[in-house]
């Protein structure tokens, strides 16, 4: 009962926007399972389809930054209102594509509108919940976001076998649905900043250059793209390939992996969030990370079906620490007024997961899956060292991190 009786106690905003986030991830979930049965509609092969996943991937990680920009300038409530919006009317063009090339375009277009809600949606978040909740509020979040992407491949699936497009036009009437309700739930939030601008005083607003000077924004920034390499990137990428062709394993096992991953995170968010706001972001991050290398290290040593789920099952445990621990240290740097900072930070993470894919892919076909992982690790342990140094004192008092050097 205490747990959600602290979950009760967070601004009204951060449940407002649980709910938009399980919204949207719901539908990404629902159009997963159509996009390759619909772009084969057009004739085209798997690397049309492969490229119709990343244009949405690339423009995510092309326009986050000029996102943050349009945060800092308009607000926070009017980017996530034209962000979702993109989403939903992008996504219904989608569904009405009569060739392939118009069909990349406007999923292409969906990036560019996830990018501007996530750093939108990110930045009221952590401007309206104090410090001390900051760990909480990212990990109910990030929890709603979750378990809509658990949710919508289901639902998928049922639509896919009515229609192709029929997936493209739910999830632009849910979007937009969600999108006119949170523009007016979120009033409120916006209009907290009014008396500041007509004052006449200008907003504070924490650049890249000077959140960079924050050691624990450092490390927040290191250890999301070291999670964007990783959990993002090779679980879903090398990991299921060396089951397959080293374990000799079913690829029924590649779910059930991804499945104890998925179900430890979702589970351990609330407790991490907990954890990041009471014994600070440091251990978050140091915790975070190290179970994420040691899942590494768990499948290049123990390799056996035993070691890859048990891999999964850290790496699960792992990315739920450290995604509550390193947003919370960028709200305690930006104080939710960073849209370029924040947005940087969410950034890394993509570009983590389209660059880890890659290059681990490369050394593996090159040498050996055991030298991809260490690659990986290495990555990891940097993100590890990152966080060691953040300064105990920081980390013992959340929210004086902006006040530091």
């Amino acid at each position: 009962m205490g747990v959600f009786r602290e979950f009760r106690e967070l601004p009204r905003e951060v449940g407002i926007l649980t709910v938009v986030a399980f919204t949207v991830a719901v539908g990404f979930g629902i159009q997963s399972p159509a996009i390759p049965v619909f772009a084969g509609e057009f004739g085209v092969g798997s690397t049309a389809v492969g490229a119709l996943v990343s244009a949405f991937a690339f423009m995510r990680l092309a326009t986050g930054l000029p996102g943050g920009r349009l945060v800092n300038r308009f607000g926070e409530r009017t980017i996530l209102t034209i962000g979702m919006a993109l989403l939903a009317v992008t996504s219904v063009l989608a569904g009405l594509s009569w060739n392939f090339p118009l069909l990349l375009v406007f999923r292409g277009a969906c990036g560019i509108g996830s990018a501007m809600y996530t750093v939108s949606a990110m930045s009221l978040l952590l401007r309206v919940t104090p410090a001390s909740s900051r760990g909480r509020a990212t990990g109910l979040f990030q929890g709603g976001y979750y378990l809509g992407t658990v949710t919508g491949p289901a639902l998928g699936g049922g639509l896919l076998g009515v229609s192709p497009r029929l997936p493209f036009f739910v999830y632009g009437v849910a979007v937009a649905i969600a999108g006119a309700i949170a523009t007016v739930a979120l009033a409120r939030a916006a209009r907290e900043d009014e008396p500041e601008e007509q004052a006449g005083a200008p907003r504070q607003r924490i650049s890249v250059a000077r959140a960079l000077g924050h050691p624990s924004y450092r490390a927040a920034l290191t250890t999301n793209f070291g999670l964007g390499w990783a959990v993002f990137g090779v679980r879903v990428s090398v990991l299921p390939l060396f089951l397959l062709h080293v374990l000799q394993a079913g690829p029924g096992w590649i779910g059930v992996g991804l499945a104890v991953g998925a179900v430890l995170q979702a589970v351990t968010l609330p407790v991490a969030g907990r954890i990041a706001d009471v014994w600070g972001r440091r251990l978050s991050l140091i915790a975070g990370e190290g179970l994420i290398f040691g899942s590494l290290i768990m499948v290049t040593t123990w390799q056996s079906l035993a070691g890859y789920l048990t891999a999964f099952a850290l790496m699960g445990l792992g990315t739920a620490f450290c995604t509550t621990g390193g947003a919370a240290a960028v709200g305690d740097v930006t104080q939710g007024r960073g849209g370029t900072a924040i947005a940087t930070y969410q950034m890394a993470a993509d570009l983590g997961m389209v660059v880890g894919p890659l290059l681990a892919g490369q050394i593996a076909s090159s040498y050996s899956y055991e030298t991809a992982f260490a690659a990986t690790a290495v990555v990891v342990l940097i993100g590890l060292i990152m966080a060691v140094a953040i300064p105990k004192m920081l980390s013992s008092n959340p929210g004086a991190e902006p006040a530091g050097g």
